[in-house]
C-alpha cells in the first residue's frame, strides 16, 4: 500500500514561515498527484494545494502567494513551503496521494503534522 509521513510542523510566529515535508513509498513516480489538506479544529479537512500527475499546481484562495507545493522525485518527497504564516492556518495538515495513471486510484493519507501559529 501507499504509505506516506508528514514532518515539519511546529509553533511559529504570525509572520513566520515553516516547510512541510511529505515522503512518500509504494509510488510509481507518475502514476500519483499529490497534495496537501489541513484541518482545523471544528472544521472539515480542506484542500490546501495539489500538484497532478502533469505538474499543474492548484492552491486554495486563502494561501497563493504565501504557500508553495514542489516535489522532487529523486528524494520521493512533496514539499509545502509555507510563508507569511497566519493564525487561521493553523491546523493539522495532511499529506494526500491519488493514483491518477493509467487509471484513477482511491486517496492515501498520512497521519498529519501539527502546524500552530500563534504570537
Amino acid at each position: 500500500q501507499v504509505q506516506l509521513v508528514e514532518s515539519g510542523g511546529a509553533l511559529v510566529q504570525p509572520g513566520g514561515s515553516l516547510r512541510l515535508s511529505c515522503t512518500y513509498s509504494r509510488i510509481i513516480v507518475g502514476w500519483y498527484a499529490m497534495a496537501w489538506y489541513r484541518q482545523a479544529p471544528g472544521k472539515q479537512r480542506e484542500l490546501v494545494a495539489r500538484i497532478d500527475t502533469g505538474g499543474s499546481i492548484n492552491y486554495t484562495d486563502s494561501v497563493k502567494g504565501r504557500f508553495t507545493i514542489s516535489r522532487d522525485n529523486a528524494k520521493n518527497t512533496v514539499y509545502l513551503q509555507m510563508n507569511s504564516l497566519k493564525p487561521e492556518d493553523t491546523a493539522v495538515y495532511y499529506c494526500n496521494t491519488r493514483r491518477e495513471l493509467p487509471t484513477r486510484g482511491g486517496d492515501s493519507w498520512g497521519q498529519g503534522t501539527q502546524v500552530t501559529v500563534s504570537s
